[in-house]
């Protein structure tokens, strides 16, 4: 059973910056992908970033595109998600997520088999 704990959330004015991490508890070398979805308050889990595991190729939402770059490192099986030029409507708590099988679409909840508790993350105006 994988484990993820999602650090690096906390307040930041607009524009600012915050790194989030997420470790694997076991090696994640059979995951396919890996992920990160946020969940704002009253909102659905949507999706932000996802990156290919092995090969590291990636794809962003539209809504955080050219300001969020997802990134890994296998050497210690953790998943970052660098966030610039933030503003406050990606005020959200945001999750990591691990997929260990081949799925279509890994912009989707349904794709991922395992996730950690989440990290807040507030952007003052």
């Amino acid at each position: 059973q994988v484990q993820l704990v999602e650090t690096g959330g906390g307040l930041v004015q607009a524009g600012g910056s915050l790194r989030l991490s997420c470790a694997a508890s076991e090696r994640t070398f059979s995951s396919y992908a890996m992920a990160w979805f946020r969940q704002a308050p009253g909102k659905e889990r949507e999706f932000v970033a996802a990156i290919n595991w092995r090969g590291g190729g990636t794809s962003h939402a539209d809504s955080v595109k050219g300001r969020f770059t997802i990134s890994r490192d296998h050497a210690s099986d953790t998943v970052y998600l660098q966030m610039n030029s933030l503003k406050p409507e990606d005020t959200a708590v945001y999750y990591c997520a691990a997929a260990q099988n081949y799925y279509r679409d890994y912009t989707k909840l349904v794709a991922f088999d395992y996730w950690g508790p989440g990290t807040q993350v507030t952007v003052s105006s």
